[in-house]
């Protein structure tokens, strides 16, 4: 076994520090024996595979590896040949990090499971990567997850020194009033609640680097690196698919109008609308339908994916309404299915919690329409501050 390996595992969990502790590490079946964890550039899956070795490993224990695979090692050293060497020394958990840098790491990883019963394997990768009912090799043998940036909880707890609980959408809607109050009593979540959207979403803003210059450099990466390696894009297309991204930046939270955007980018219809797709699953933008409407129905609104990247885009002019918008679906984001609204709605939940967002409360509320408002630390009733979605996990 390579000793450089081996040392650079002990490096990184020695100096690896104290950083937060993601929810996802409980929801997570350890014993599984392969895991994928899936999640866009810049939401922490690095650390999130150290840390889980440092929680249950010491760093000289040979058992657990953490290994990069854009070590050049790889390049004539294969993965099952390398798993096999480990596995015979008495290792039991790889850890593996940018995985998608294998041309077949799919079949690689399908021949490690076969050839070595008690070895587990946990992968790190791109939302771009495809698995289980998309990757007929791994299907039934790996559980997959999704890391995804810093809740507002896990901002609010980092930065007010506040413990508090994800909660579930039918607890936050039966008793939003008091979790509120018994949470105000600590802090005062709207004081953090503006720097959140701002930058609080990606974990690097805690360096000491300009935030925005690394989130840009972080976005290009996901369609320079990302998108161009699994999608096999050629390297001529890489400024039309940005013109793209661009424009749905700019042109607010609406319907896009695809014919226009083909003629301003100067391709297809179609081509664009493969691009909004690998731009979905690169997690830069959402995409939300109609009820009854699914992929690959004409979107019904095109979002950026979280309100960082907003202000990243179009700095100084950033809306409001798109702002709130824009928290509360990615808040929502794979917890619950979020629909468009309908009249008197902006956004409709499981296909029953009709929820409409703006500051102004009507002096005639819908009985049946939970109001959304980003001005209060408390609301009432059918009142229910902006942030409280951010409790959800």
């Amino acid at each position: 076994m390579p000793e450089p390996l081996f040392r650079t595992h002990q490096y990184l969990l020695d100096h690896l520090g104290t950083p937060v502790r993601r929810s996802l590490m409980d929801e997570i079946n350890w014993r599984d024996r392969l895991i994928g964890i899936k999640g866009s550039r810049g939401v922490g899956k690095t650390t999130f595979l150290l840390q889980y070795a440092k929680e249950n490993y010491d760093s000289t224990d040979r058992k657990c590896l953490y290994v990069n695979m854009n070590s050049f090692y790889f390049q004539t050293c294969s993965l099952v040949k390398f798993a096999g060497e480990f596995y015979k020394a008495g290792g039991q958990v790889l850890l593996l990090d940018q995985i998608f840098k294998l041309s077949n790491w799919s079949h690689v990883l399908h021949e490690c499971y076969e050839k070595f019963p008690l070895l587990r394997i946990v992968f790190a990768g791109s939302t771009v990567m495809r698995l289980k009912d998309e990757n007929p090799e791994l299907n039934g043998i790996c559980r997959s997850y999704s890391l995804r940036g810093f809740s507002f909880r896990e901002y609010l707890n980092m930065m007010a020194g506040t413990e508090i609980k994800p909660y579930t959408l039918r607890e936050l809607t039966n008793r939003h009033e008091r979790i509120a109050k018994e949470i105000c009593e600590k802090c005062n979540p709207l004081e953090h609640f503006q720097a959140y959207l701002h930058h609080g979403y990606y974990p690097f803003f805690l360096e000491k680097r300009n935030f925005s210059e690394n989130l840009l450099k972080t976005m290009n990466m996901m369609i320079e690196v990302d998108i161009l390696l699994i999608y096999q894009m050629e390297q001529k297309n890489l400024n039309r698919i940005k013109k793209l991204l661009y424009l749905l930046a700019t042109r607010g939270t609406g319907t896009p109008n695809v014919s226009q955007l083909a003629q301003e980018v100067l391709t297809s219809r179609t081509t664009i609308a493969n691009y909004i797709k690998f731009l979905s699953d690169a997690r830069l933008i959402n995409i939300l339908y109609r009820k009854g409407e699914d992929y690959p129905k004409k979107p019904g609104r095109i979002m950026m994916n979280n309100t960082n990247l907003m202000y990243a885009m179009t700095p100084g002019n950033v809306n409001t309404e798109d702002l709130m918008d824009t928290f509360f679906q990615n808040a929502i984001w794979g917890k619950h299915k979020i629909r468009i609204g309908d009249r008197g709605c902006t956004f409709l939940l499981d296909n029953q919690y009709r929820f409409r967002l703006q500051n102004e409360t009507p002096k005639r509320k819908s009985t049946d329409v939970i109001y959304v408002r980003s001005d209060k630390n408390i609301g009432d009733e059918q009142v229910i501050p902006l942030w409280m979605f951010g409790l959800l996990y």
